[in-house]
């Protein structure tokens, strides 16, 4: 089997994330996985009123956590449910205003190693999907446990 090839779908990516990290959508669907697929992952943000900042535009806060949710999204479904991994690095450029509604996260892995997964990942928004931010990141992976051993 391939690195990059992946070990669970965006339905049970869905299902971990609202277990494990219910904070995340508070109740609601704002962040969530797509597509999976070999490589990488499609995650989506719903922005509605509470991601809009004065102005009118999505903040910049809730894009940047749409580029994180992406990485996440890609290491899980790459490495396995593991809660523990973490963002080591995220860099972020915003290049036009989002307007609300869906704002899709298209993210490639870019690395997958034993230890850290760097990925990057297109913000596309509007009718046209015009590219609005583009980040790229740095997952750790901890180490591999054995659950099975009894002390």
């Amino acid at each position: 089997m391939s690195a990059l090839t992946p070990v669970m779908s965006a339905a049970t990516i869905n299902e971990y994330l609202n277990k494990v990290f219910p904070q995340l959508n508070n109740g609601h669907q704002d962040y969530e996985a797509l597509e999976i697929f070999p490589g990488g992952c499609t995650v989506r943000l719903n922005a509605c009123e509470r991601h809009i900042r004065p102005g009118g535009t999505v903040s910049g806060p809730a894009l940047f956590a749409l580029a994180d949710i992406g990485g996440y999204v890609c290491v899980l479904s790459h490495v396995g449910p593991d809660a523990l991994s973490v963002t080591t690095n995220l860099n972020i450029n915003f290049m036009r205003k989002a307007e609300p509604g869906p704002i899709d996260g298209k993210c490639r892995i870019l690395k997958l190693g034993r230890s850290l997964m760097v990925y990057d990942i297109e913000i596309v928004a509007g009718p046209e999907q015009h590219i609005v931010a583009h980040a790229t990141g740095t997952y750790s992976i901890p180490p591999k446990r054995n659950f099975d051993v009894v002390k």
